[in-house]
């Protein structure tokens, strides 16, 4: 009798773990076709990953990050699983990521990508998250800022004005996976420490390190319409889980947020209070 998908999935899953470029590989086979250059994003943050260390065996030299893998483990497996399930293998859908990445399969669009792979990694966020509390405070405000650029990234593409305001018409074009352009949103290399872990940094440190474009993104862009953008995403991912990932409008995934991470106590450099004018929200 055949295994159901979301064992054989898990399986697939399980022997991918056993090292880096498993995981890679199992990641890239997903994107073959006409959706291979939906993987672009996905796999250049993958990447970024692994060379962080954070995908190592937790009981390796040096060791990797539990929750990383976790969260990761959760797209694969949803991802495997679906296309599983498109091929034909036999079962249901065991989570409603798994659905949503199935419809992205019948009917591939930048917004359904978004869609499921952010149900993927939200649902990865949230069973992770008593992993991420064993985790240092400057990974945990990182583990916050990645999770912030998908889901603006989401927002681009599928409410536009949300994310920019009368630049709008721009959304589809700077948020589509397939583009170049989206690596600027999601592309964490040009912000953080490509080590693991972050030994002797706090939050404040990696805010203050940031270059002019991320802290302009960041703080002119991002910061002023965070409560809407989580909003949106627990609307569209159909995870309420997601408002409480948010609190006094400061997102507050893996323990309370600090506002001065995120609200500039002083005046912002002149990028940012630029940026944050041109694509200000109007009621």
């Amino acid at each position: 009798m055949m295994t159901d998908a979301a064992a054989a999935a898990d399986a697939r899953v399980r022997e991918a773990a056993a090292g880096v470029t498993g995981r890679l590989r199992l990641a890239a086979e997903f994107y073959t076709g006409d959706r291979a250059r939906y993987g672009r994003a996905e796999l250049s943050f993958l990447r970024w990953a692994i060379a962080r260390g954070v995908l190592h065996p937790p009981g390796g030299a040096p060791a990797g990050s539990p929750w990383w893998r976790a969260v990761n483990d959760r797209l694969l497996r949803d991802k495997a699983e679906a296309a599983l399930l498109d091929g034909g293998h036999p079962g249901e859908p065991s989570s409603r990521s798994v659905l949503l990445w199935g419809r992205f399969l019948r009917v591939p669009s930048p917004a359904a990508w978004y869609r499921a792979h952010n149900a993927s990694v939200v649902t990865g966020y949230l069973d992770g998250e008593p992993l991420a509390l064993a985790e240092l405070p400057a990974e945990r405000f990182m583990m916050n800022v990645a999770l912030v650029r998908v889901l603006y990234a989401h927002a681009l593409v599928a409410r536009p004005r949300l994310a920019l305001g009368a630049f709008a018409p721009l959304g589809t074009l700077l948020g589509d996976p397939r583009g170049g352009s989206v690596g600027f949103f999601l592309d964490l290399r040009r912000a953080f420490p490509e080590r693991y872990p972050l030994d002797g940094l706090s939050a404040g440190d990696l805010v203050a390190a940031e270059g002019p474009l991320p802290r302009a993104l960041d703080h002119g862009v991002i910061v002023p319409r965070l409560v809407p953008l989580y909003e949106f995403a627990a609307a569209s991912l159909g995870l309420p889980g997601i408002e409480g990932m948010i609190g006094d409008g400061v997102p507050c995934y893996a323990g309370r947020g600090s506002r001065a991470d995120w609200h500039a106590a002083g005046p912002l450099p002149l990028t940012a209070r630029l940026t944050a004018y041109a694509v200000r929200m109007r009621a």
